[in-house]
């Protein structure tokens, strides 16, 4: 059977197996409770069910082919739910769990039926302070992690307990993405010879893909792909057309949306529509130099973006092509609509105040949006149509 092929045949597995289906009109998860009932949107009426709970600050989440879903805690651990139970996963490394950092974004490998191989990012100890690290490993049947293989290490790490980023993501090229923080250091955000304040672009080893845009440039580290960043929260890549979206976090005010090019400078800390904590201005505006991208859009006051997906399901179809954008601070999802020429033409503001700090988002296999909360008491939860 052709590999694509089997990977739909595993992911409608895995829809079947939560008991999902666009069309179904009750809990459709093991241990699932809905939370919110006819919820009103511009859209849609839907309800809101909560397929995971007692999670300790949930970082990231991915969908496995057998059903089940793996969890990252920000504190350290990984967790397997399946079929109403949750089972901790072993063999991780040593992880610097201080501040924003600990266990972070996690991803499959594009074969992953096959090789059951996993990609996670998290905050490390060196030496000289704490960096994000991205390792792989094999998930065993056994709920231990196996060929544990580090494949980047930030450099230079940094001091302190803030602006780890980090997501992680696969372009359709087969490339992996990794975004960034600049560890509280801004300035370095505009030094490309080092990882602070980056998106990078590397191969499942962690090697520079042998065409970015800084491979020949002396000086530069050849695995940026762009750089002014501050400290990145979400990313999407369209898998249709390999499209990269990126959100991170402003200082006070400037939160912004991104839609990624080869070598752009996205301005931190020489432009921002934020400011400093306290008041007073941080560089210029973007749109007053000409050397810098401009963001496709921009949170001031700040709502605390955090994750990152778009929605190419039809399950409701005025949906269909959005990105949505979770809030920690604001406490929300935010739906953007962006027209063909990238241009935001309209924005929504979803489950404000009702399940508290929004953390990661995904469009399931199930074709519906899920997203989970990072609260002590945290939760992983989906929308599904009411009166489907």
């Amino acid at each position: 059977m052709p590999r694509h092929t089997t990977l739909h045949h595993h992911l409608l597995t895995l829809a079947l197996c939560l008991g999902m289906s666009a069309g179904m009109g009750k809990p459709a998860a093991i241990g699932a409770e809905i939370v919110l009932e006819n919820v009103e949107s511009e859209e849609a009426t839907f309800h809101v069910e909560r397929v995971v709970d007692n999670l300790h600050h949930p970082w990231g989440f991915q969908f496995l082919p057998d059903g089940s879903i793996i969890i990252t805690e920000r504190r350290g651990r990984l967790l397997r739910w399946h079929d109403g139970e949750t089972h901790r996963i072993s063999g991780l490394p040593d992880i610097a769990a201080r501040g924003q950092g600990g266990l972070l974004d996690i991803v499959l490998d594009p074969n992953f039926t096959d090789n059951r191989t996993i990609y996670f990012a998290y905050s490390a100890r060196y030496d000289s302070g704490i960096g994000t690290r991205v390792s792989r490993a094999v998930l065993g049947e056994d709920d231990q992690l196996h060929e544990l293989t580090t494949i980047f290490s930030m450099d230079p790490p940094g001091r302190g307990g803030r602006h780890f980023g980090c997501r992680l993501a696969f372009h359709p090229d087969g490339s992996l993405w990794i975004a960034i923080g600049d560890r509280g250091d801004r300035d370095r955000a505009q030094e490309r010879h080092n990882h602070h304040g980056t998106l990078l672009r590397v191969d499942r080893d962690g090697n520079a893909m042998p065409d970015n845009p800084f491979v020949d440039e002396d000086g530069v580290l050849p695995e940026i792909y762009s750089y002014g960043h501050r400290n990145a929260q979400g990313l999407w890549i369209d898998p249709r057309d390999g499209t990269v979206w990126q959100n991170e976090h402003g200082p006070q005010g400037g939160d912004t949306l991104n839609r990624i090019t080869a070598g752009a400078n996205y301005g931190w800390p020489l432009a921002t529509y934020g400011e400093e904590y306290g008041g007073g201005r941080i560089g210029v505006y973007p749109h007053e130099r000409d050397d810098i991208t401009n963001p496709t859009l921009h949170w001031t006051p700040s709502i605390a973006v955090s994750g990152l997906t778009g929605f190419t399901s039809d399950t409701i179809p005025g949906w269909h092509n959005n990105l949505f954008n979770g809030a920690l601070r604001g406490m929300h999802i935010r739906r953007v609509v962006v027209d063909e020429d990238g241009q935001v033409t309209h924005q929504e503001t979803l489950l404000h105040n009702q399940v508290g700090r929004i953390r990661e988002l995904h469009q399931g296999p199930d074709g519906n949006l899920w997203f989970c909360t990072d609260e002590a008491q945290g939760g992983l939860y989906r929308f599904w149509l009411s009166g489907g």
